[in-house]
């Protein structure tokens, strides 16, 4: 529940979800940490939530995950949970 909203591994965040609803636009996404470099997040509270972290496919698999080996499962996932065809912007039509 908000918010803590996201995909957690203990206390730290694995997998931010947003929406933002301003200016009669509504935008929505998210960020999966496949090989992110989680020391940066050392300089910010993360999402605003004090005493929690963020963390990696990389760093709880302790090996390697790059955003190219987790996107295509992904999205097939994504298509199977919402019941949705995705249709890519290179997509012809």
């Amino acid at each position: 529940p908000p918010p803590f909203t996201g995909v957690w591994m203990g206390d730290s965040k694995l997998c931010a979800i947003g929406v933002h609803c301003g200016s009669h636009i509504t935008s929505h996404g998210l960020a999966l940490n496949c090989c992110t470099d989680l020391s940066w997040f050392e300089h910010i509270v993360p999402c605003g939530l004090e005493g929690k972290g963020v963390t990696s496919l990389s760093h709880e698999l302790g090996q390697h995950v790059a955003v190219s080996h987790v996107l295509e499962p992904f999205l097939d996932s994504f298509q199977e949970v919402f019941e949705c065809t995705l249709v890519s912007s290179e997509d012809p039509g």
